[in-house]
């Protein structure tokens, strides 16, 4: 059973850099492709990051590429997201997600397990 439990974010500058770490307690987050969405007030959860089983290939949206990393360390059930060069367009609630299939890693009606939200907020 994957538990996901999130840690990190909160309030950053523009230009700044945040952490946000995603934890399964179920120790089963090797098998999975693992994937970070967000949700900005009025507007639909969107995709983020993705990041395959081993850690060896990842994917980004347009909006936050050449800016965010994924990285995952399968040895401690975790997965991070590093945001650096913030924008307040960044400001939304961060979500991490599990997902068995790569080829589905854009779609978020394909994640199972989802982390509880963690807040991101970047001011001007």
């Amino acid at each position: 059973q994957v538990q996901l439990v999130q840690s990190g974010g909160g309030l950053g500058q523009a230009g700044g850099s945040l952490r946000l770490s995603c934890a399964d307690s179920g120790r089963t987050l090797s098998t999975y492709v693992m994937g970070w969405f967000r949700q900005a007030p009025g507007k639909e959860r969107e995709f983020v990051a993705a990041i395959l089983f081993n850690g060896d290939v990842q994917d980004y949206a347009d909006s936050v590429k050449g800016r965010f990393a994924i990285s995952r360390d399968n040895a401690k059930n975790t997965v991070y997201l590093q945001m650096n060069s913030l924008k307040p367009e960044d400001t939304a609630v961060y979500f991490c997600a599990a997902n068995r299939r790569w080829s589905s890693r854009k779609d978020r009606n394909a994640y199972n397990y989802w982390g509880q939200g963690t807040q991101v907020t970047v001011s001007s």
